[in-house]
């Protein structure tokens, strides 16, 4: 009954009239400005405050009606983040656990700040039991520090050491797992660079790996431990050692399995990602199929998640000549019912992925009826290649697999007036757009496109395209989730189909 005097005294001098936040019953009133901006947001329909205030009150990004509106706004978006459904079946318990114990432990300073300092420390005391369980060594300090200067203030001598051995204890552990996330941060903030400039990286990652398997030797941290799987994935992974990064990851899932209590939904579909990233580059279809179908079960179906795997799977597919699956992959993401609530960029890069199946069926179809069926009456050929194709300068390279794909489709129909116009723009992207570090695949690739074109497309007139393709071959395909590095159809593999096409 204290608790409740304490807390209902704090309510009384400094409760508000009116909590705002989203809920579904507020969202049922479509005419509000505050629901119209909310739904616009999540249609990604606004790319910066000039399309919102446009699109909510036809007026520039300074007027004051926009700013009113948008602080609002924000406000009652963090204030929802307090009442979020930590409950639903896709969440884990590690997960739910520390949500719950970090709104907690607001619950404790704002009690300890209008003096409920008892009410504070039984609070403090529940969020510590559930820490402990969980091992999150933040919460356990945080927690321990507030209860042992309690049992200071009621002389509870007992109680004050036992806290102080668990601020002491999970300190350390807290240093060490602060530690590890330093370690792992400083990958993963040059993981994206391109591999010709990671040298100096991968001599730093193996001393970070040596002191993460130290760290985790010495301290049963899930923290810890997971840095250091994913740390050494990274490794792995840099070097293009993908039967070792399958290895690592393998080890990340057993723990996983061992340690439940510490199951967290990223950590197991990041390990799953890169599982299926090595059977990509390993080109393994049998067991990338078995590893996909066994991991989809994971992800909550039309997930985030669940479409980036769809991609990684779809795009193992076609490298390895799976084509039906891979049909029936694109089918399967396309036709779910939150495929049209993708962002505008994923969407446009799952329709750069319909028009290389389509020219799979067109250049494939008459020698694998299975193939022909899958041939849709919607697709108009003549359409796409009409399309002048122009995507925005942060999507250039989507125009630039499209502008292939066109030449894919021409080749089919010799049209090589077309085809060496499309070259041309190629020669320029190449020429003056695409980084020769960042684009190096795709460069070489276009050079023996332009290669192709001066011999007038005569396979027997071709020369001076090896030094090319052995450029490709020397640089092997590599995908890490960049616009940059995505290959439909390997490039080289690309070719050698092209050159197929053009002796039949």
């Amino acid at each position: 009954m204290k608790n409740l005097i304490e807390i209902s005294k704090i309510v009384t001098k400094k409760k508000v009239r009116k909590i705002e936040i989203f809920d579904d019953h507020s969202l049922k009133h479509k005419n509000s400005k505050f629901n119209e901006f909310y739904e616009a947001l999540m249609a990604g329909k606004f790319k910066n405050d000039r399309d919102a205030s446009s699109f909510l009150y036809a007026c520039s990004p300074t007027d004051d009606k926009y700013r009113q509106l948008k602080s609002r706004f924000r406000k009652r978006l963090l204030n929802t983040l307090f009442f979020l459904d930590v409950n639903l079946p896709s969440t884990s318990n590690y997960d739910r656990a520390y949500y719950s114990v970090n709104k907690d432990w607001t619950l404790v300073k704002i009690l300890m700040s209008n003096n409920a300092d008892h009410t504070a420390s039984a609070l403090a005391r529940q969020i510590l039991t559930t820490a402990l369980k969980f091992k999150f060594a933040d919460v356990i300090v945080n927690c321990s520090r507030i209860l042992r200067r309690y049992s200071a203030s009621i002389d509870d001598e007992k109680n004050y050491e036992i806290y102080d051995a668990y601020s002491k204890q999970f300190q350390n552990v807290l240093d060490a797992e602060i530690r590890s996330e330093e370690l792992y941060q400083r990958v993963v903030m040059n993981y994206h660079k391109p591999s010709n400039k990671s040298g100096d990286l991968l001599e730093k990652i193996d001393t970070y790996c040596d002191a993460l398997v130290g760290l985790s030797e010495i301290y049963d941290s899930p923290v810890v431990i997971y840095n250091m799987y994913l740390v050494w994935t990274y490794r792995y992974e840099m070097l293009h050692d993908f039967p070792s990064m399958l290895e690592v990851c393998s080890k990340a899932e057993n723990y996983i399995k061992e340690k439940p209590q510490y199951y967290q939904d990223d950590k197991l579909a990041t390990f799953q990602m890169k599982k299926m990233s090595a059977f990509l580059h390993l080109r393994d279809w049998k067991n990338g199929k078995t590893n996909a179908e066994k991991c989809l079960q994971s992800f909550p179906e039309g997930s985030e998640t669940w479409f980036v795997f769809m991609e990684y799977y779809l795009l193992l597919a076609i490298h390895t000549d799976n084509y039906i699956n891979a049909l029936a992959i694109y089918k399967k993401a396309a036709s779910h019912s939150k495929f049209k609530k993708l962002p505008v960029d994923t969407k446009e890069k799952w329709k750069i992925y319909d028009m290389y199946l389509n020219y799979i069926i067109e250049s494939l179809g008459e020698s694998n009826p299975v193939l022909m069926t899958q041939k849709r009456k919607t697709f108009r050929v003549s359409r796409f290649l009409n399309d002048p194709i122009l995507y925005p300068k942060d999507q250039r390279i989507y125009t630039v697999h499209m502008v292939i794909a066109q030449i894919l489709f021409f080749i089919e129909k010799k049209g090589y007036s077309a085809i060496t116009e499309r070259v041309d723009r190629l020669k320029s992207y190449a020429n003056r757009q695409l980084k020769k570090e960042d684009y190096h695949r795709l460069i070489q690739f276009i050079r023996l496109l332009q290669q192709l074109a001066k011999a007038d497309y005569q396979i027997e007139q071709l020369s001076n395209s090896d030094k090319y393709y052995n450029r490709l071959i020397e640089t092997p395909f590599f995908y890490r989730g960049l616009k940059a590095e995505l290959e439909i159809i390997p490039y080289e593999k690309l070719w050698n189909l092209i050159i197929s096409r053009l002796k039949a």
